[in-house]
């Protein structure tokens, strides 16, 4: 363990109590219980399960001290959520900011959660939305439908009524008369009602598709026009588990743009976005029903290939990489060169692993190889 953590031994204590409880993989299982003879040896090893905990406490502990950061409620499940997993965007914009040298500091930190929490409270209530509107144009389409059936029952009877009483006995005739004028009158009325149902119907039924393209548009990310991190969460399960119906194999990938902070720097924000639409364009030319590209976030991108084991979809994003690697930029505003662009990506087995998200942190992690070997490089995990 390295110096700041043996400074740190009464903290390590402290957040060895802590993650101890809230490591739930089931890699970090704990070991059976071990025969009588063996207590002693389970005691001073402990097992695999709590070398990983050790191993957890160790990252989460050198992160905190070495970027003199307060060990504080928020910043210790951060640090957890980064280096557990449990929040792989945010593992991988403080892997980024590592490797480019830069100290996490408490504001940078700040910020990122800030931005991360937005993002989760805006999909909540985006989802809370959809649900209420799904729920009202349900009840509302089923008013109406009621409604008219029973305007058009109605209807039917007056009608019946109507051809009796429009030939009355002659004693009866003047009374009889006053109520055929006063059942064609509501029979006029109860037809204009049905009719209006039947508008409140086809309002509905716009309404409902309108719905459906808000739920399109809120899967979409506008800058690329591929889907989103939410849209491909779906594709992944639902892909994931007809796959593994259907015995085939599932990779899955992540792709992130090499020096984008210095593209951003250098040549501003618009230019940055029409490298992350570049990437966008050159991934998506390979997406088919069974290959899927996503924006997961900033240069950040996500792919899946189903069918293709992980060495087949290494082969398929590297011929995409190279492809992008032997083109030269312009600054349209300057005209300034921009150079080459490159990304590096990771690949994963995704039935290599428990489920689909350690999958992805797999391929995470073999993608922050790719970064530390050099860029511009496909490593598989």
């Amino acid at each position: 363990m390295s110096g700041a953590v043996v400074a740190g031994h009464n903290t390590s204590g402290k957040l060895l109590r802590l993650f101890g409880r809230m490591r739930n993989d089931a890699a970090m299982d704990e070991p059976d219980a071990a025969a009588p003879g063996e207590a002693s040896h389970s005691s001073e090893t402990g097992g695999p399960g709590k070398q990983a905990r050790r191993e957890l406490l160790a990252e989460i502990t050198d992160f905190l001290l070495d970027n003199d950061l307060d060990i504080s409620p928020g910043n210790l499940l951060a640090a957890h959520a980064a280096f557990s997993g449990a929040d792989p965007g945010l593992g991988r914009r403080i892997a980024a900011r590592q490797i480019a040298g830069e100290k996490v500091s408490q504001e940078w930190l700040n910020s990122v959660i800030a931005e991360i929490s937005t993002e989760d409270d805006q999909k909540a209530e985006l989802d809370r939305l959809f649900s209420r509107l799904e729920n009202s144009i349900e009840s509302f389409t089923h008013t109406a439908r009621t409604a008219r059936s029973a305007a058009a029952d109605y209807n039917s009877e007056l009608e019946q009524h109507v051809a009796v009483t429009e030939e009355p006995e002659a004693a009866q005739a003047q009374m009889i008369s006053r109520l055929a004028d006063l059942a064609k009158a509501m029979l006029d009325r109860t037809r204009r009602v049905e009719e209006e149902m039947k508008r409140s119907e086809r309002e509905a039924a716009t309404l409902r598709r309108s719905l459906a393209k808000a739920k399109r548009d809120a899967a979409i990310d506008h800058l690329t026009g591929l889907p989103n991190r939410r849209a491909f969460e779906y594709l992944l399960e639902t892909h994931y588990h007809e796959a593994k119906r259907e015995f085939e194999p599932l990779s899955v990938a992540f792709c992130d743009i090499d020096h984008f902070k210095r593209i951003n720097d250098t040549h501003g924000h618009d230019t940055g976005d029409r490298v992350i639409q570049a990437i966008a364009q050159a991934l998506a030319r390979i997406s088919n029903d069974n290959c899927h590209v996503a924006r997961h976030g900033g240069e950040e991108f996500v792919m899946l290939f189903r069918g293709k084991d992980k060495r087949e979809a290494q082969l398929k994003l590297d011929e995409t990489r190279e492809f992008m690697a032997q083109r030269q930029f312009v600054n349209r505003i300057t005209d300034e060169p921009i150079g080459q662009i490159t990304f590096s990506g990771g690949v994963a087995d995704v039935f290599a692993y428990p489920d689909a998200r350690t999958a992805l942190r797999a391929a995470d992690e073999a993608l922050y190889r790719a970064k530390q070997t050099g860029r511009n490089r496909i490593e598989l995990a």
